[in-house]
């Protein structure tokens, strides 16, 4: 693909990329999904349309069961299609490996939102055509998506049929060898019923197992330069409107076709049929070029208080744009629905939902587009009922929340990297805390962000336990490290439960009369404080650097062999190797800095990074950009270069070798925290009249930085080169910020913004080694 500053663009179609460009192409708005097939369909790897939380029950097999294992599993499921738009010229069937392919480009735009294509072909009869479609999922109008389809005849006179589709039950993706699990997902769509529109159709279905109801219908606009004739059939599942005509050289056939989506677990049939219907109607009422207007100021408006720019390294400000679009596709309508790790590009992980959203995808959302980060936390505590019965299982207080879910249920069945991770409860305390603190908007937190405190504090409170001395532990955990597990005293978890009990307490100090209602009573939030106060952090005073949990400094070190070994580790070695070694899948104790960074001075910092470099192999995509942070944050800004180039060219070049199955939501969202944190040096201040603190440093590959943040309610800039970092405001007169701009305090306002010299950091330490083979990515 050619490096532009907005855009993605294929200039050529290369099958043996495919299943990647359908992810990379993807279009959706946190409610909705399509892969980027090709219009037509074929040639497709996996062929996707998504619902968020839509999904189908399978069993989850276990050689040998035990007490607490989840026994159903949740998938995705890839809905009715109405992607499809087939053509027909005269008597061949359009196909890009058949007849002759003068050219096919592809264009994703990511200040318009749409997804275009262009197409030169001739026929196998000589009979060329071009054709022109441009595809969007509407951020504006949640259940809507659109295409325009055109057809040019070339030289000929041609005879024109188009085919256009909905599809139910296409083929699915294998998810696992166990026949129960595949036959539970093969064809899980039932018919319900189906209706025939003027234009259009309406097909309305429902899951097997799950019982979950959904509807999806098209309608059409057509404009043809001579008669046409148009019609509808209706099957269970499938529906085709086709179009005929006959096109003089020259002539232009023109298509608009609407969809619409919607699913309930809940409503009636007449009722979700009348919803997709009034979709299709709003959507024919605003057209083509409503949908398109709506569409580009909706973005406007994000790129407003999103954009980065990056001077000296263009395939990286494509990368990070790119990573910025796709995480708001995640998350822009998900309303009260989680945000899968995937978002809705592809099957990968089942669709679920994990703590990635939490720790990665909201911090940027919360600065760019609220809103988004508010829905999915009121998602955390809708579920927060199953949660409490997860941690009752247990045989904990308060609530667990799923390690994976789509529904709210558990869907983990490897418990030492699922249920044994509890730091994911601290992780949705801090999104719940930090929003209030990024945002200014105490709602959340009165509407349902006090509970989930409070019950996650008292998680903590049954799990943990004093010793004689005092010192409070927590034992028998997993930590982000998923090459480690079970163990005493992570560090990681816990910082995040200390932070978790203290944010508890003070938010019950904030609401006191809602703390009340939850059963909070006079002496709680002070046993959340002394637990707090007195957790235990290891420290390693030989190595002058913190165990990731207690003894690990102790185990014996991982036999790296003089090259990297082809795919992760944990697919050339047993667990129980690496649960016993000194490796790392991913930054553990290196992301304890990174959102704890209060707790070490900058000694341990420098000490700390130089030594998890040495031992991470950074198996999972979560792990570059927090690496890319700690590396700025000691002064290693040509090696933090490297890894921001890793986390945001994660999908782009395919570097994990799985795009295929879906974009890593959740690294791309780290790629905008490599620049804004890590060489913007952006953090939260937890107390005093500042708000943030801002630092900016860049590596020599960059010559000017410049990004924009929404706190409080206003719209923050940032500019830095080697030389100046100038802070300013662009709301109103009255607008005030306190920041920290290198350790300094200062006011910003909407007049002149603040100006200070870049201040440098030497590293304390050389640049750190890491294993054979695991160096960053060069930047290429």
């Amino acid at each position: 693909m050619r490096v532009e500053p907005w855009q993605l663009h294929e200039t050529h179609l290369d099958l043996t990329r495919l299943a990647q460009t359908e992810s990379v192409f993807a279009l959706a708005n946190g409610y909705l999904g399509l892969r980027g097939n090709l219009d037509e369909g074929e040639p497709h790897e996996i062929s996707g349309t998504y619902l968020n939380s839509y999904y189908e029950e399978r069993p989850l097999p276990y050689p040998e069961g035990g007490y607490g294992y989840p026994e159903q599993g949740e998938t995705v499921v890839n809905v009715t299609d109405g992607k499809i738009i087939r053509l027909m010229v005269d008597d061949e069937q359009f196909h890009v490996e058949r007849g002759t392919l003068h050219s096919h480009e592809r264009t994703l735009d990511m200040r318009s939102g749409l997804l275009s294509r262009d197409v030169d072909w001739e026929s196998p009869a000589g009979r060329r055509v071009r054709i022109h479609s441009e595809r969007l999922v509407s951020l504006t109008q949640r259940a809507v998506a659109a295409t325009v389809y055109e057809v040019e005849a070339v030289d000929h006179e041609v005879r024109i049929t188009v085919q256009s589709g909905l599809a139910a039950n296409e083929e699915q993706v294998k998810v696992s060898d166990d026949p129960r699990v595949a036959a539970a997902l093969k064809d899980p769509l039932v018919a319900v019923e189906q209706d025939t529109e003027q234009h259009g159709a309406v097909l309305l279905h429902r899951t097997r197992r799950s019982g979950l109801l959904m509807a999806a219908g098209m309608d059409h606009v057509v404009e043809a330069p001579t008669d046409y004739q148009e019609e509808t059939d209706v099957r269970e599942n499938w529906a085709r409107t086709t179009v005929v005509t006959v096109l003089p050289p020259g002539g232009r056939l023109r298509i608009v076709k609407f969809l619409g989506y919607g699913w309930s677990p809940a409503r009636s049939t007449e009722a979700l049929r009348d919803q997709v219907a009034a979709a299709l109607n709003t959507a024919r009422y605003f057209g083509w070029d409503g949908l398109v207007a709506e569409q580009r100021a909706r973005l406007d408006d994000f790129w407003d208080a999103a954009d980065v720019e990056i001077d000296g390294d263009p395939a990286l400000q494509q990368a990070v744009r790119f990573a910025l679009f796709e995480v708001l596709q995640a998350g822009a309508r998900t309303e009260r629905r989680g945000i899968p790790s995937k978002g809705l590009t592809g099957p990968g992980y089942d669709g679920h939902a994990f703590w990635d959203t939490e720790g990665y995808i909201l911090p940027l959302l919360m600065y760019t587009a609220p809103e988004a980060a508010a829905d999915a936390l009121r998602w955390r505590h809708d579920i927060l009922p199953g949660a409490r019965r997860r941690a009752e299982m247990l045989g904990l207080s308060g609530a667990a929340f799923p390690w994976r879910t789509l529904s709210g249920s558990e869907c983990s069945a490897y418990w030492p990297a699922g249920t044994a991770a509890l730091h994911l409860n601290a992780v949705v305390a801090r999104a719940v805390d930090r929003y209030r603190r990024v945002t200014g908007d105490g709602r959340l937190e009165v509407e349902g962000g006090l509970e989930i405190l409070v019950e996650t504090a008292r998680l903590w409170v049954s799990h943990g336990h004093h010793d004689a001395g005092g010192s409070w532990h927590v034992d028998g955990v997993t930590g982000p490290d998923e090459y480690s597990a079970v163990a005493d005293d992570n560090v990681f978890t816990n910082l995040m439960a200390a932070r978790n009990l203290r944010a508890a307490a003070d938010a019950c100090a904030r609401n006191p009369e809602q703390a009340a209602e939850l059963g909070v009573g006079p002496d709680e939030p002070d046993t959340w404080r002394a637990c707090a106060n007195a957790v235990h952090i290891p420290y390693d005073e030989r190595l002058g650097v913190h165990p990731q949990s207690e003894g690990f400094t102790r185990y014996a070190p991982w036999p790296f062999p003089d090259e990297k070994p082809d795919g992760p580790l944990m697919l050339q070695a047993p667990y129980f190797q690496l649960y016993r070694r000194q490796v790392c899948k991913q930054a553990d104790l290196v992301l304890a800095m990174h959102w704890c960074d209060d707790a070490f001075t900058p000694e341990q910092m420098a000490r700390n990074v130089d030594y998890y470099e040495r031992i991470t192999v950074r198996d999972s995509s979560l792990s570059a950009c927090t690496q890319a942070v700690m590396c700025a944050a000691v002064g290693h800004l040509e090696l933090a270069h490297d890894y921001a180039w890793e986390a945001a060219m994660v999908d782009l070049h395919d570097l994990h070798g799985n795009t295929r199955d879906g974009l890593h939501i959740a690294s791309l969202a780290g790629s905008w925290s490599t620049i804004v944190e890590g060489f913007g040096g952006l953090r939260e201040c937890e107390s005093g009249p500042a708000v943030i603190a801002l630092a900016p440093r860049l590596p020599s590959g960059i010559s000017r930085l410049r990004f924009n943040l929404r706190h409080s309610g206003l719209r923050l800039w940032v500019e830095a080169d080697h030389e100046v970092t100038r802070v300013g405001l662009r709301d109103g007169r009255d607008g005030r910020l306190p920041i920290l701009l290198y350790g300094e305090p200062v006011e910003v306002t909407a007049g002149e913004p603040v100006t200070r010299p870049v201040v440098p950091l030497d590293p304390l330490l050389p640049p750190p080694q890491q294993p054979p083979g695991y160096a960053p990515r060069p930047r290429a």
